[in-house]
C-alpha cells in the first residue's frame, strides 16, 4: 500500500493536554475491556457519534416498548392534568 493510499483509509487525531486522571481512567477502562487505549478511544468515539442525529424517544414511548407483549388486561391510565403531591415522610 502506498503512502497516499494509507492516508485514504486511516486517519489520525492527536489529543493534547489530556488530564492525567482522565488518561488513567481510560487506561483502566481499556484494560477492563481487554483493549489497547487507542482501541478504547475508537470505541468510545464510535459509540458517542452513532446515535447523533437520532431523535430520542419520549418517556411514554420507552415505557410502552418495555411493557409491550406482556398482555395487560387494561390500559395503563395517563396522569396528564393531575397534580402529583410529594409524599410527607414526617408523618
Amino acid at each position: 500500500m502506498t503512502r497516499s493510499n494509507a492516508k485514504k483509509h486511516s486517519q489520525q487525531i492527536l489529543v493534547r493536554n489530556l488530564d492525567g486522571a482522565l488518561k488513567s481512567k481510560l487506561r483502566e477502562r481499556a484494560e477492563k475491556h481487554g483493549h489497547s487505549m487507542e482501541e478504547e478511544v475508537r470505541i468510545i468515539l464510535r459509540n458517542a457519534l452513532k446515535e447523533e442525529g437520532v431523535p430520542e424517544k419520549g418517556l411514554g414511548t420507552r415505557i410502552a416498548e418495555r411493557f409491550r407483549g406482556i398482555e395487560l388486561e387494561e390500559d395503563i391510565p395517563e396522569l396528564r392534568g393531575f397534580t402529583i403531591e410529594p409524599p410527607d415522610f414526617d408523618k
